[in-house]
């Protein structure tokens, strides 16, 4: 009788830490599950970020873009034999925009590097030929190049943020464990190579 009741008395114990370490593992199934979901839902939100910033920048580049050809052409009505800067801007205006296109954020900031070094020889040219200084469309047009490059700076600085915590994020540990099942590719900071662009373009008319 009393070997049956330390038998029982065993059972029920070993019932009891079977139980007990059940609700453990659950918990801690439980809590991983919670880290998951939730580390999942915040690198979410921080590609986001990043995605809605670049298409922010993506707007007004094409802006850009699609200008700069009514620039030259209006700066070609008065200075015709500038064949070379012109071929200049043609090429550096197309291979900004195939950049662009292709969301190559390293060769859209040597591009816009390339055009920003180019404006200033539409300056020169302009300074050469009073009418073209004259001409409200080319004024008009040079204005909302400047208003444009403002804004992509200060949209810029937004970028490089996001891409930087972004970056940060998907490699700490153990967030990267999460970003690594979710696919996660860092992200090229949007950085102009030609030092000229690090400022605003300012036009002169004096």
């Amino acid at each position: 009788m009393a070997r049956r009741f330390q038998v029982a008395v065993t059972q029920g114990r070993n019932m009891s830490a079977g139980i007990v370490i059940g609700v453990i593992a659950g918990v801690v199934v439980l809590i991983v599950m919670i880290w998951f979901i939730s580390t999942w839902n915040r690198l979410v939100r921080l590609e986001e970020n990043v995605n809605k910033s670049w298409a922010d920048i993506d707007v007004l580049l094409k802006q850009r873009y699609d200008m700069i050809p009514n620039l030259v052409n209006i700066v070609k009505g008065y200075a015709k034999h500038e064949r070379e800067i012109f071929e200049q801007f043609a090429l550096a205006r197309q291979t900004a925009a195939g950049c662009l296109a292709q969301g190559d954020v390293k060769g859209v900031g040597a591009a816009e590097g390339a055009l920003a070094g180019l404006m200033p020889k539409i300056n020169m040219v302009a300074e050469q030929y009073p009418e073209l200084k004259a001409d409200t469309s080319f004024v008009n047009i040079q204005n909302q190049l400047v208003a444009i490059e403002n804004q992509v700076s200060d949209r810029r600085e937004f970028y490089n943020a996001s891409a930087t915590n972004w970056n940060a994020a998907i490699q700490m540990i153990p967030t990267s464990i999460v970003a690594g099942m979710k696919g996660a590719m860092r992200r090229d900071l949007f950085e102009v190579t030609d030092p000229v662009q690090r400022e605003a373009v300012q036009i002169s008319f004096d």
